[in-house]
């Protein structure tokens, strides 16, 4: 029994799980009452609104003026449906009239007016031939005179290009404007081209655009084609115009009937859009197709070029553009094969070749007594330099280099072949930077900085040395007097390992520079003071990679007080004459800002070594290069290598054999050679190959359109079938380790092949 003291339980008032989903329930029944409580207020609004704007329409659309805009759209409507939609045939009249007038104009822009003497008498007929006007209807006409249908194989490619673009488009005026904008501007740019560079346009020309280097092309087109550019200009605008007002008038749409929205729909709908598909996909296969193999021997479209009169002169880019047309040229250049993969290419065969080498290395370092890394070097290409009065014909009544060609006669120095003739520098400067030779390339490779360096996996060139040396430290520099993405140079000297890159754009950023009068370009005073302010300021031993700019082309009569107007005693046309004598007037001003540089030089007491180099000719003697036998000396430039006081290597002159004539590719032996410095196994093998081969270049340099040029120890030229056994052998070892540099699988790279004894 429960005692009565005892407290009185309490009611429990806890819920219950079953009472507690009721509750739940009830609250998402009132949610959903009240949800659509609101969607029916919401509906008799939009009801109520959607009413109040019909009668607003309708009392709007009841005013007699309203109804009459509207039955003139109506109107207006029914009319641009029933718009006449031009024929297939009118279509292809536009496409043959305007393909054919880009042939024409294209290959127009080859040409150049002929230069004759005062009194010199040439007959009509001659002076007709001669003229643009003359060669132009000759490229034509030998269809007919020669059985040479190259101007039909012309014809052909653009208007597979004109018909890509409208089957992929499918829009014709939409493509005929872009066909005739791009095709135009290919044409004025290939010729100024020609003016300025004696070379056509090349499809590497494109990557200088990619890379940020459009706004530069405005600085390189000469005061006589600014009129040219002008009409095309206004012609190509007034093409634009044309196609706009066609497009609307024209009332079919699509070339091909397509439906992407409802293909279908109709047989109409499907076969429409398959055949615009199958269109666009066979005219780009075809194209694609053409190009890939292009110029290789036994491909199906170098068969039907040559079936048509092509003649490939892949070597020499003006013949070939001259004489087969500048759209085949560019197309056959357009997929780049580096080099061809040279017999008995393996592992084995580096490893083999490494060691070969080595001993060598080993060989000549036992009586090298320093390190060239001990020393600054100062690697100068001094753009377009080269002694005008080499050249056949030119004459001038005082030297305009007299301080540099003294320094030559004191020093190591000579004639640097050059691969390059009115451009081509970065080629060169490539060159001399890695130690290879554009002779080892395939032809299709025009500019390594371009088509090659970018992709590389592994570049080893002479300034990482330096690196090394100062524990990987910033020690080589690289200087250019001009923008630096021109040539791919800030992502190239990157991949080089330069540390720093100055240039005119950006930063770090040249400063104090300075034109001479009204020159375009960079003064080599101003440039070389800068140069010479950071080499002063270093504290240890650096290489510097200096790149100039004052004598690039064009040569416009920029400098006030000429005295070579008066001087020049050549007997040239005057057009050429007036090139010459503001190009030399330059090349004076270079003359002597170079001497006061090395002057400044030999102030400074610790070891410095110079490279001075011309990288080409400009492409400004005509006379001279119209005659073959003067194709060799139009590809020759001075060098030297010149040490201060403080250098070990002060006043030394290497023997004619070692230096008399040369290659750019060999400079990173000469310069150890002229040290006295050790060689790693790479340059043991430069060296020992310039000893057998002393110059190297591609055929254009000696005008040879099948092998490259050699030349022996006192500049002849030396036939490939006439090289010793021993030249022939370390030819192919070149072309061995050049491919695992450029294409191979690098299995030099960790054999120590480029590095420098310790």
């Amino acid at each position: 029994m429960s005692s009565n003291n005892e407290p009185a339980p309490q009611a429990h008032t806890s819920k219950t799980p079953s009472t507690a989903l009721a509750t739940i329930g009830h609250g998402f029944v009132r949610a959903g009452q009240a949800t659509a409580k609101a969607a029916k207020t919401t509906t008799r609004t939009i009801r109520t609104a959607a009413t109040k704007v019909r009668a607003a329409w309708r009392t709007f659309t009841s005013f007699k003026a309203v109804q009459l805009i509207v039955k003139f759209f109506k109107s207006a409507h029914a009319l641009w449906k029933k718009r006449h939609r031009f024929s297939y045939s009118f279509y292809a009249i536009i496409i043959t009239a305007l393909s054919a007038f880009e042939v024409i104009f294209i290959q127009w822009g080859m040409y150049s007016e002929p230069e004759y003497e005062k009194g010199e008498e040439i007959d009509k007929t001659t002076r007709i031939l001669d003229s643009v006007a003359g060669q132009t209807t000759k490229f034509v006409a030998q269809m007919w005179l020669e059985q040479k249908n190259l101007v039909l194989l012309n014809f052909i490619i653009l208007i597979a290009v004109y018909l890509t673009l409208i089957f992929v488009l499918n829009r014709f005026w939409v493509s005929t404007a872009i066909f005739g904008a791009v095709m135009t501007t290919y044409a004025v740019a290939n010729h100024i081209k020609m003016v300025t560079r004696n070379e056509p346009v090349l499809p590497a020309d494109l990557n200088f655009i990619t890379g940020g280097n459009t706004g530069e092309l405005t600085s390189f087109i000469p005061k006589s084609s600014q009129g040219l550019v002008s009409s095309a200009v206004t012609g190509v605008t007034w093409l634009v115009i044309i196609c706009i007002i066609m497009q609307f008038i024209d009332g079919r749409n699509g070339v091909i009937h397509c439906s992407w929205r409802h293909p279908f729909a109709s047989v109409k709908n499907f076969t429409g859009t398959l055949t615009r598909i199958a269109a666009a996909v066979c005219s780009v296969a075809l194209c694609f197709s053409f190009v890939w193999g292009f110029g290789n021997d036994g491909y199906w479209s170098t068969q039907f070029a040559q079936s048509m009169g092509d003649s490939p002169q892949i070597w020499n880019g003006l013949a070939d553009s001259t004489s087969n047309g500048p759209v085949v040229n560019f197309l056959r250049l357009a997929h780049t094969k580096t080099m061809d993969k040279p017999e008995g290419y393996s592992q084995e065969t580096m490893q083999a070749i490494a060691k070969k080498y080595a001993k060598q290395a080993q060989q000549i370092n036992k009586t090298r007594n320093t390190n060239m890394t001990d020393n600054t070097v100062i690697m100068m290409l001094s753009e377009t330099f080269a002694d005008p009065t080499r050249v056949p014909g030119v004459s001038f009544s005082e030297d305009p280099i007299p301080n540099i060609r003294q320094i030559k006669m004191q020093t190591t120095s000579g004639l640097m072949l050059s691969p390059g003739y009115g451009g081509g520098t970065a080629n060169i400067e490539y060159q001399a930077l890695t130690g290879l030779s554009m002779a080892n390339y395939s032809p299709t490779l025009s500019i390594a900085y371009q088509q090659l360096t970018p992709s590389l996996k592994w570049a080893p060139t002479l300034n990482q040395a330096w690196n090394v040396a100062n524990g990987g430290k910033k020690a080589s520099v690289a200087l250019h007097a001009y923008n630096r993405n021109m040539y791919f140079r800030d992502l190239n000297y990157k991949k080089f390992q330069f540390s720093q890159f100055f240039a005119t754009d950006d930063e770090p950023k040249l400063t104090n520079l300075n034109t001479i009068d009204s020159a375009w370009y960079t003064s080599d005073k101003s440039f070389y003071a800068d140069v010479l302010k950071k080499v002063s300021n270093s504290s240890g031993n650096k290489f510097y990679q200096v790149v100039t700019m004052q004598n690039h082309m064009p040569y416009e009569d920029f400098y006030q007080d000429n005295e070579f107007k008066d001087l020049d005693t050549s007997d040239l046309p005057s057009n050429e004459k007036l090139n010459l004598d503001t190009y030399t007037k330059g090349l004076n001003y270079t003359d002597q800002s170079t001497l006061d540089f090395l002057n400044s030089l030999d102030d400074i007491d610790r070891p410095i070594t110079v490279l001075f180099y011309g990288d080409h000719l400009p492409g400004i003697y005509s006379t001279a290069y119209s005659d073959k036998n003067n194709i060799i000396g139009l590809h020759e430039t001075d060098y030297f290598i010149w040490s201060n006081q403080a250098s070990r290597s002060a006043d030394t002159k290497l023997d004619a054999t070692s230096s008399d004539y040369t290659s750019s590719n060999y400079f990173s032996a000469q310069l150890a050679e002229h040290l006295d410095a050790k060689v790693s196994p790479y340059l043991a093998f430069l060296t020992e190959m310039h000893q057998a081969i002393p110059a190297m270049s591609v055929p254009d340099s000696s005008g040879n359109a099948d092998t490259p040029t050699y030349l022996d120890a006192h500049g002849e030229l030396i036939k490939e079938k006439d090289l010793s056994k021993q030249a022939k052998q370390l030819l192919h070892d070149y072309q061995l380790i050049q491919y695992d540099m450029s294409v191979g699988k690098n299995y030099l790279k960790d054999t120590g092949f480029v590095n420098l004894p310790k």
